[in-house]
């Protein structure tokens, strides 16, 4: 713990009147300039880096202010983190839906495209056979329906 104690001014051998902290206007005014011109001599702005002159706003902006944008950047990162969660569970289930509702469907859709293909190639091979095993009829004459057996026709 941090204990503070004040030195009186007789330790010194000081007046009141001698003291350096006065009111002085022509003091303050030296101070002030010769504090001011051997700080701009002395710092090139073009040396600072990026985060003292971040450092160097904290100075500029009041604790309340400061307070304020501390409080609100997290709660902006609350609602972003919040906001993610629940989009990732929003993906999450419509990525399952369509791989327990989906994917067996298109399965199902494409397994029955082949059986239809298979169907009309089949029905194709067989109209090929009764072409073949069918008499080659005249362009004229009718087809007969079907085989006729002899002395019925």
């Amino acid at each position: 713990m941090v204990k503070i104690e004040e030195v009186p001014e007789k330790q010194f051998g000081l007046s009141p009147s001698d003291d350096e902290y006065t009111d002085d206007d022509e003091s303050d005014a030296l101070s002030v300039s010769s504090v001011a011109d051997s700080e701009v001599s002395d710092t090139d702005p073009s040396e600072e880096t990026l985060y003292e002159r971040i450092v160097a706003l904290k100075d500029i902006i009041p604790p309340d202010t400061r307070r304020e944008i501390s409080e609100t950047a997290a709660r902006t990162a609350e609602w972003v983190s919040v906001g993610a969660k629940a989009v990732g569970n929003a993906v999450w289930i419509v990525t399952t839906s369509a791989l327990l509702v989906g994917l067996p469907l298109a399965l199902a859709i494409e397994d029955e495209a082949r059986l239809t293909a298979e169907e009309k190639a089949f029905l194709a091979q067989q109209a090929g056979a009764q072409q073949m095993l069918a008499p080659s009829q005249a362009p004229g004459q009718p087809t007969p329906q079907g085989l006729v057996p002899p002395g019925f026709a």
